[in-house]
């Protein structure tokens, strides 16, 4: 299939022209359409820059709508029928592609920030070492052309829009709160955070990221068909969230600039083995400043979890 036969449009989908509107009083299943429909418009609408490279926020905003479809329809894809979990384990499919870039980019951005602190005798190793991430990610990004020039990419976005116009017969007979449905992502964060250890390893705190954006989704949804006295209660936790998922990120980032400092520290040495040397402790030091404080940004998120449903 070639890139101009692909849907590009929301009307080359059978969206409406207008995005589609969900007031709080509406069903359940109207505001989970409504999401499912601005998001794929925001995939489409930075599908252009990805392909084109020209700025690395458009890879990243693309990748957050994918996600907030994929957790939207996790939590609350009942309502809009059984396709439901078959595209979701497709935006999986696309979001690893599209996650592998973004990993890239913040490697590498963050990485020329720490050089240009450097000393100029160390610049131009660290120039090198960037070099070898940029060449890595121009072959995943030829990946990622590749799947969002494919035949799998323009069924998913088909099926996405499909859903925005689906309705099941359990969402019009069985009543569906989704501020009350925040009860269960707040849950499974909290007991992922009981069954920590103190000192918790690092692949368990990346996974404890994922379980607060789900919950930071999940509150995105629910807000839009919150009551008046609700609303300043889920803006708190949305607040609280989107800080557990920064201190989180940063812990994750950390992480895997080390370990990419240790690969390199593997095979070469001289100037960029010691300029690698230098970024992996600066790293090191990074994960650490996370690990002192995300048990505090947690219980922030509790609090605003808790009182939401007091």
């Amino acid at each position: 299939m070639t890139t101009e036969s692909l849907p590009r449009t929301p009307a080359e989908l059978g969206l409406p022209e207008l995005p589609i509107a969900a007031l709080p009083a509406d069903p359940a299943v109207h505001h989970v359409r409504a999401k499912l429909d601005r998001e794929i418009r925001a995939l489409l609408a930075h599908e252009p820059g990805t392909r084109s490279g020209a700025d690395p926020e458009d890879l990243h905003q693309m990748r957050v709508a994918l996600r907030r479809m994929r957790s939207v329809l996790k939590l609350s894809g009942e309502l809009v029928g059984d396709g439901a979990e078959p595209v979701r384990a497709e935006l999986g499919w696309l979001g690893q592609s599209l996650g592998e870039v973004r990993d890239y980019d913040v490697l590498i951005g963050h990485l020329r920030e720490v050089i240009a602190g450097f000393e100029v005798r160390d610049q131009a190793a660290g120039r090198r070492l960037v070099s070898k991430f940029v060449a890595e990610r121009a072959t995943a990004k030829r990946r990622l052309t590749r799947a969002l020039s494919s035949a799998r990419y323009s069924t998913l976005l088909r099926e996405v829009s499909l859903l925005t116009r689906a309705e099941s017969t359990s969402a019009v007979t069985r009543p569906h709160d989704l501020v009350s449905g925040l009860a269960k992502p707040h849950r499974k964060l909290a007991k992922a955070v009981r069954a920590l250890p103190a000192d918790p390893p690092d692949d368990d705190l990346h996974a404890l990221r994922i379980h607060g954006k789900k919950l930071r989704y999940a509150a995105e949804l629910a807000q839009t068909s919150a009551k008046k006295k609700q609303t300043a209660k889920i803006k708190q936790l949305l607040k609280a969230t989107k800080d557990f998922q920064t201190v989180l990120g940063e812990h994750q980032d950390a992480v895997i600039a080390a370990e990419r400092m240790r690969t390199i520290l593997e095979s070469v040495d001289g100037p960029m083995g010691f300029v690698a040397g230098r970024i992996a402790e600066r790293e090191l030091s990074r994960r650490a400043e996370a690990r002192a404080v995300w048990r505090k940004s947690w219980k922030a998120v509790d609090s605003a979890a808790k009182a939401l449903h007091a």
